[in-house]
């Protein structure tokens, strides 16, 4: 989990970099060298790419690509330690529409760690006055469409391959932003650019591969809550790197988002009462 979480905020400091760059060229550049790497696992597997529910696949790809453009277009807006973590919003927002689109139920406690969450929005949002609220809305709305994807994965099951699914997550991306760069390409600026828009899709794609391999060898109490490192990470990266700015406020609002879902993750994980 600790490779994972140094992957994703190794993507998110070029995207950062790269802020002069479309976001659709993110999105695109993101996708199409992950495509790579999962058209090329499929093919050594002989498993097929086409899937069983090409509906649900579909969907689920659309409202990924809508999440992960939002995210992109946010950090041009706002810190990216800030855009990390209001993404992270992401379970909470899937937990509220599992209520009504799949008839789960969420306990007492979990209102209360959801709660403490949002509160940091609050914060951030309240009392940070360096937070641009056209960046904050971005990051929050990437995170309410990050939160539907759980629930069309939750629908898909174990009915289709997880590469599968990503294949097809970014097949759709690469063509969703492939068409919607045309009109807004901006060329990248020597050899250094093109490699880190390359570099993109490599970080994702081993981020995503360490993250499933600790969940397999180690349960979710001990592994989920390191998934929260990529925010410190990522924070750190904006100080050092980029000369963001963290105010007092900024740092209580991420630290009380990120405690919120900690504790969400360690109340289901113990299943306490």
């Amino acid at each position: 989990m600790l490779i994972s979480t140094l992957a994703f905020a190794c993507m998110n400091s070029v995207v950062k970099y790269l802020v002069a760059t479309s976001p659709y060229q993110i999105v695109f550049f993101r996708s199409i060298s992950s495509l790579i790497f999962t058209m090329g696992f499929l093919y050594q597997k002989k498993i097929s790419i086409f899937g069983n529910n090409k509906k649900l696949l579909i969907l689920r790809s659309l409202v990924g690509v809508t999440s992960m453009t939002l995210f992109f277009m946010a950090t041009k807006y706002i810190p990216i330690g800030t855009a990390v973590s209001l993404r992270y919003l992401a379970p909470i927002f899937a937990a509220i529409f599992s209520i009504f689109l799949l008839k789960e139920k969420i306990k007492h406690w979990q209102w209360i760690f959801f709660l403490i969450a949002f509160s940091g929005v609050l914060v951030l949002k309240g009392l940070d006055k360096h937070i641009d609220s056209y960046g904050l809305f971005l990051a929050v709305a990437s995170a309410v469409f990050s939160g539907l994807v759980y629930i069309v994965i939750s629908k898909i099951g174990k009915s289709e391959h997880p590469v599968v699914v990503v294949n097809y997550f970014m097949f759709i991306a690469t063509l969703v932003g492939g068409l919607l760069s045309i009109n807004n390409w901006v060329n990248p600026e020597g050899w250094l650019e093109w490699l880190l828009l390359f570099s993109l899709g490599v970080f994702g794609y081993f981020g995503q591969v360490y993250m499933t391999k600790a969940f397999q060898v180690a349960s979710t109490n001990q592994v989920a809550p390191l998934k929260y490192l990529e925010v410190i990470f990522t924070v750190l990266v904006g100080l050092f790197v980029f000369g963001e700015i963290y105010t007092l406020w900024s740092i209580l609002g991420i630290f009380m988002i990120i405690l919120g879902l900690v504790l969400n993750v360690w109340y289901k994980s113990n299943r306490l009462d």
